[in-house]
């Protein structure tokens, strides 16, 4: 686990517990912010109700007046209308509730049912088919239901005292109001039945006493503001009027005819409803408005507590968090100077000192002090003592590379000595071979200092083999430009078996520039050493040559087992990077080609063949690269594939047979400057050629600049003789069972194909340059 989860676990459970206090701390103000809430869309509906209870009232006049015969059917119709736009409103505020407490909830379940039976009531008022006294009363009960929802709003848990007064008080009003709309209607019956009876008187005069004790509870609960508004509003002439009414009503005799008409007694009443009406307003605006600021306060602590809570388990965080980066951001440092000392630095440091005179005269203390620390800041914590020892580790590490650098280069320095005492003395002996072949007649004997020359000539390659893992070169540089084709013969002349060498096709263009001759024929003549003993003896290897745009590629392709493709990625991948040291002496071949190819560009390659063996492709890039001049043939303007520029003239190996060969045969592979420049100088011969040879194989070229092959010839190293077809009777040479095409010969034909390709598009350009000059 890593090291910030630790920390993120580490920090997880004072926060977890600190957060469950916290809730539990937050919950009674939250619970009363969402009861504030609550109460304010009750109160809401409260109000809502308050304005449908006065149209039920209104409704209900009108149908005491129809019923009594003093209305009409519009007046009922027109209160009816306005009945059900409150009852919507209504219902659709009691459907938005929730938490309702139980005694509003049932006293809205109660008020529901009476609004749905409204519709049957009204069907009886228009038909008549009912009385004065059953009117009022079911119009009494869905007053009482709504009036009764108010109450229960008061009685609910969690509700404020004061709130609870106000909404009672509210509640008083209402109540009184409803004292006088009852007066309103038994004041009609009696207009409509000649005089009050004594049920009726009872019913008129407990109405104005209701309404007197109703606006007691309202002076007695309600805020001093609610009696002024009350007070002011029931001062005027119309409450006045009413007022005068009643009191005349109020002194009506029973079965006596009341003195007031029922027109001047509807309109009053209707008067003192509405004024009524507009205080209950007020009032319901003001409760409102109270439960809205609580409700408001309410929030707000909740608020700034939850906001309180927050902050301070955000600074608990934020504080964890930055003491927790500070201290990942450390060890991060640490382990990226770790990844870098291990990925970059200590590498660098190792590449670097592995070079000849990377120390510079400095003592391996000076190199570890001169590389620095890889942490800057370290600190007085643990940590900081973490890289404090590990910038103790980098320093011992430097140290002792530059230790083992030290001793590194003086390993080269005598290898290298070694190596040049052995050049020494090799190029001694090969002096007096000279001096011995001068003066020496004898065939026999002089194929035994041949083949001395030769062993000299291998043992000069091991020793420059030597210098270059040593840091050094080839200290010979040829004056002049070298074309492949000779130093692909050099190549082959520095190995043991160079009688298996076979030349294909080799471009004739293609040179090398004299400052890579030697270099070019030791990476060659490795490659071939390398392919001639890691396949069968009776086999043979090809090496073909051909220019591809500007660079030119080399093919040494063997017929041997191969090597799996897990081993040939880890030989191309030494060849492409170069190791530093001496390497291993198996292998010491390999480490000496990727020297070579780096230092100037070469890029070799082994490949699976399409057959048995291997490929070794070498890149030779334009900088290593020269044109030497070709003459055309007259037919065509191309020359025939395989023609190439003669060799030296002198056989350059002994042939098989062991007969004797030409003065300067088994001569050294590339000449250097001083006594084996003679072996390299070009001398008749009485043998074919090796670029006659190499020829055989093409037969002609196509119409189209290609090469045409022919039929059953072989290409071989000139000397390695092969026996020749067996004779049929009477002289005809026996038909040979067909050989397939082995993965040299594949090679040969792509060269040739490539070859042709680039000879044609060679000759298109020079006759459409010859076309424009002619133009011009």
């Amino acid at each position: 686990m890593r090291i910030n989860r630790r920390l993120a676990l580490l920090v997880t459970a004072p926060l977890t517990v600190a957060v469950a206090f916290s809730g539990l701390a937050l919950a009674p103000a939250t619970n009363h912010a969402l009861q504030a809430h609550r109460l304010t869309a009750m109160v809401t509906a409260a109000a809502v109700g308050a304005d449908l209870a006065d149209r039920v009232q209104r409704e209900r006049a009108a149908a005491t007046a129809l019923v009594s015969g003093q209305g009409d059917a519009d007046a009922f119709r027109t209160a009816s209308a306005a009945t059900d736009r409150r009852v919507t409103a209504f219902r659709q505020r009691a459907a938005g509730l929730s938490g309702v407490p139980g005694n509003a909830r049932r006293a809205l379940d109660r008020a529901a049912r009476s609004l749905g039976a409204l519709s049957s009531l009204r069907a009886q008022v228009r038909s008549g088919s009912t009385t004065v006294s059953a009117l009022a009363f079911r119009y009494r009960i869905v007053v009482a239901d709504l009036g009764g929802y108010r109450e229960g709003i008061a009685q609910a848990d969690g509700v404020d005292a004061g709130i609870a007064d106000r909404v009672r008080a509210a509640a008083a009003l209402s109540e009184a109001a409803e004292y006088t709309a009852q007066q309103q209607v038994t004041v009609a019956r009696a207009q409509a039945s000649g005089g009050f009876t004594p049920a009726s008187r009872r019913a008129f005069d407990a109405g104005r006493l209701g309404y007197t004790e109703s606006l007691g509870v309202l002076y007695d609960l309600g805020p001093g503001q609610w009696r002024t508004w009350l007070e002011r509003t029931l001062s005027g002439p119309k409450a006045l009027t009413v007022r005068r009414y009643e009191d005349a009503i109020g002194r009506s005799g029973a079965r006596a005819d009341v003195e007031v008409t029922p027109g001047q007694w509807q309109r009053a009443s209707a008067d003192r409803q509405t004024l009524l009406r507009s205080v209950q307003r007020r009032v319901d605006a003001d409760v409102l408005a109270t439960v809205s600021d609580t409700r408001t306060a309410l929030v707000r602590t909740a608020l700034i507590e939850a906001l309180v809570v927050v902050l301070t388990l955000v600074g608990a965080v934020v504080l964890t968090v930055r003491i927790g980066r500070v201290m990942v951001r450390r060890l991060r440092a640490l382990r990226d100077a770790a990844h870098q000392v291990a990925h970059t630095g200590l590498p660098a440091v190792m590449s670097e000192l592995s070079r000849p005179g990377a120390l510079r005269g400095a003592t391996p203390e000076e190199v570890a002090e001169r590389t620095g620390a890889p942490v800057a800041a370290t600190g007085g914590d643990e940590i900081g003592e973490v890289g404090e020892a590990f910038n103790a580790v980098h320093h011992e590490a430097v140290r002792l590379a530059a230790q083992q650098a030290h001793a590194h280069a003086q390993f080269a320095e005598t290898l290298v000595g070694v190596a040049r005492r052995g050049a020494q003395l090799t190029s001694v002996m090969v002096s007096e071979l000279d001096t011995v072949q001068r003066d020496e007649a004898d065939p026999r004997r002089m194929q035994h200092l041949f083949a001395l020359d030769h062993l000299a000539v291998r043992m000069e390659r091991n020793t420059n083999n030597l210098l270059v893992l040593g840091g050094y070169g080839n200290a010979r540089v040829r004056p002049a430009d070298v074309d492949c084709a000779t130093v692909v013969v050099a190549a082959a002349q520095q190995i043991e078996r160079f009688e298996r060498v076979s030349l294909g096709l080799i471009e004739p263009d293609v040179a090398v520039t004299a400052r890579a001759v030697h270099d070019v024929a030791h990476i060659l003549a490795e490659l071939l050493d390398n392919a001639t003993r890691f396949s069968p003896p009776e086999t043979t290897v090809g090496v073909t040559v051909w220019r591809l745009r500007d660079r030119a590629v080399v093919q040494v392709v063997d017929e041997g087992v191969g090597i799996s493709a897990e081993r040939r990625a880890v030989r191309n991948a030494a060849l492409r990077e170069p190791q530093s040291g001496i390497g291993d002496v198996r292998f010491m071949g390999l480490h000496v080609v990727a020297r070579l190819a780096a230092r100037h560009g070469i890029v070799v390659e082994l490949r699976d063949s399409a057959g048995p063996g291997t490929i070794a492709e070498v890149t030779l890039p334009a900088s290593v690269l020269a044109t030497v001049p070709v003459e055309l043939p007259a037919q065509g303007g191309d020359m025939a594939e395989g023609a190439r520029p003669a060799p030296p003239r002198r056989r350059a190996v002994p042939e098989r047979s062991g007969r004797r060969q030409g003065a300067d045969a088994g001569a050294a592979p590339d000449p250097g400057d001083g006594p084996r420049e003679r072996h390299n100088e070009p001398s008749a011969s009485t043998e074919p050629s090796v670029s006659a040879e190499r020829g055989s194989r093409v037969a002609g070229v196509s119409a189209s600049g290609l090469p045409v092959r022919r039929r059953d010839t072989t290409q071989r190293w000139p000397g390695a003789g092969r026996d020749t077809p067996q004779q049929r009777p009477g002289g005809a040479p026996a038909r040979q069972a067909p050989r397939r095409r082995d993965s040299r010969q594949v090679s040969d034909v792509l060269a040739a194909y490539t070859s042709g390709v680039s000879r044609s598009a060679r000759r298109r350009e020079r006759t459409a340059a010859d076309d424009t000059e002619r133009s011009e």
